[in-house]
């Protein structure tokens, strides 16, 4: 960067533009305290406020769940996968799901063409679902679904898919990712407008509650709000201020905060800047633990413990020179383990350029195992606590985010600032600085703009074909033609009718789905009764 090489003993910026002064000192660390005495600050692993762990053995006692996200083509295809993966020595099951399928469309539907099963796997109905989980037992293998404006639909169809198993319900054991704030603010998914979608992630919080308790109803993902060019400060505000929000809204639909808090997760980016993000995972579980205590006063200690899922940077891969994406992931998974994640998913380095290859995944997955098995990080708790350098940045992360809430809080709330474009336009100030930084130089991105090669070399890739789509729609028609459709008419009516009513929707969706309603079939109902979700210019 042509700031080092300037001033070299002078500040340096971070990827959030934070100062990064060449010394730090125990003064550092004091100076920027953020209000409360070094050991509130710090405490210990397992207790209030949680900074260096939210358990007081943490890897010693158990490892963090390798979750790799997957999903692609057909139910057929990603169920092979998943097997595959599973034999690899992975923990855990997270779905991909395809765009059509993330929007609430079948993948019969014109705005679906061209999208079946390209970034993910194409799930329209009931039999997709038992053809995905296949030879899985449900009760045995945790799974995550990231899932946002059809996450509640896509949970019914899981829960029937654990019934027809066999599995009892209480031990059906996963995570929806069902945050639809963040969709607003950065991936643009979504099906229904903020204040009626609230209400879908109040029933599916309910269900969980009362059906599936093992079963983490939302995971607040600050991963695609760092995708769209956010800052890790920005993440870390818009993200835990989205948890905040549907604390607020589940109490105020009449559910307990000890009864839920504890079931909620989180979902971060672990980006390139390695100490910045430690810092940032650190200065999460403290804020929400101190934020959550002073703004809804839960009782229970483990309703203040943040859980969360890390997942290396896409946005940080590249397609030139794509084996040194092998190099970012293992740094970045690195950055995550020593945050303290409770489970992790690598990236594979081919995708920039297409879905990844069996080979490129296995590698991805090797890369958690070593760092598991042969780096020695696992074997003491928060190993760089006290580091003046990182609890400076941690302490400072706190503070900038405290900033956003402020804002957020005078803007009435995180719905409000998001029909005003706030989030939306902080991101887009910030992605566009980052860019410039890459375009002029002044950030180094290797392979990119500095140590570039006349040529690049191949690498294989996995590509899906129109096959695959005109498969799916074709086996979704013979589906839709051979079921009653008296059945299915009633089913969506009731759906229709606790939706006008306002009532709880879970089991009308359920009863939808075992007459074979289609994921595009409930959503419509959804549309038809709350509207759908237009942006405006606001940003």
């Amino acid at each position: 960067m042509k700031e080092k090489t300037d001033n070299l003993n002078g500040p340096f910026k971070n990827l959030s533009g934070l100062k990064i002064d060449p010394l730090y000192l125990p003064a550092d660390v004091r100076k920027s305290r953020t209000g409360w005495t070094d050991r509130k600050d710090l405490g210990d692993p397992g207790r209030f406020p949680y900074t260096r762990g939210i358990y007081p053995t943490m890897y010693r006692g158990r490892l963090w769940t390798m979750r790799q996200f997957s999903g692609f083509g057909t139910a057929e295809d990603t169920n092979a996968r998943y097997h595959y993966l599973l034999k690899q020595g992975t923990t855990g099951l997270s779905v991909a799901f395809d765009m059509p399928t993330l929007m609430g469309y079948d993948s019969d539907h014109p705005k679906a063409r061209g999208e079946v099963g390209r970034c993910g796997v194409a799930i329209d109905s009931l039999e997709d679902m038992q053809r995905l989980f296949h030879g899985i037992p449900l009760d045995r293998v945790s799974t995550s679904m990231t899932i946002n404006g059809p996450a509640i639909v896509l949970l019914a169809l899981y829960t029937v898919v654990a019934d027809e198993q066999g599995v009892l319900r209480k031990k059906i054991r996963g995570t929806l990712q069902n945050d639809i704030l963040k969709e607003y603010i950065a991936q643009k998914e979504w099906i229904c407008p903020p204040r009626p979608s609230l209400k879908l992630i109040n029933d599916t919080i309910r269900f969980c509650l009362e059906e599936i308790p093992q079963f983490y109803p939302v995971s607040i993902s600050g991963y695609h709000i760092r995708e769209a060019g956010s800052t890790a400060i920005q993440e870390l505000a818009f993200t835990l201020y989205d948890g905040l929000t549907y604390v607020q809204s589940a109490i105020q639909a009449g559910l307990k905060v000890d009864d839920f808090a504890p079931r909620l997760s989180f979902f971060f980016n672990s980006h390139n800047d390695f100490f910045e993000e430690i810092a940032k995972f650190r200065a999460a579980r403290r804020l929400w633990a101190r934020e959550l205590k002073r703004r809804f006063h839960p009782k229970n200690p483990a309703s203040l413990a943040l859980r969360f899922h890390a997942q290396t940077a896409g946005c940080s891969l590249t397609a030139q020179q794509p084996y040194n994406n092998v190099v970012r992931v293992a740094l970045q998974a690195l950055s995550a383990v020593l945050g303290g994640a409770q489970s992790l998913h690598t990236n594979s380095l081919d995708e920039t350029l297409a879905l990844p290859t069996k080979e490129a995944v296995t590698l991805a997955l090797r890369t958690q195992q070593i760092l598991a098995c042969e780096s020695g990080v696992v074997n003491t708790v928060d190993p760089l606590a006290g580091s003046y350098y990182v609890e400076t940045l941690t302490n400072q992360y706190e503070k900038e985010a405290i900033k956003y809430f402020k804002r957020l809080d005078a803007m009435g709330g995180m719905v409000a600032a998001i029909e005003q474009g706030f989030p939306q336009r902080e991101i887009h100030h910030a992605a566009a600085a980052y860019q410039h930084e890459v375009d002029t130089g002044e950030r180094i991105i290797v392979g990119v703009n500095r140590f570039v090669e006349g040529h690049e070399i191949p690498i294989p890739t996995l590509k899906i074909t129109q096959a695959t789509e005109d498969r799916q729609v074709h086996r979704l028609k013979r589906r839709k033609a051979r079921r009653s459709r008296r059945r299915l008419a009633a089913a969506l009516s009731r759906l229709t009718g606790a939706a006008k009513e306002d009532d709880y929707l879970m089991p009308a969706i359920i009863e939808a789905v075992r007459a074979e309603a289609t994921v595009g079939e409930i959503c419509n109902v959804l549309r038809s009764v709350y509207g759908e979700y237009r942006e405006g210019n606001e940003f």
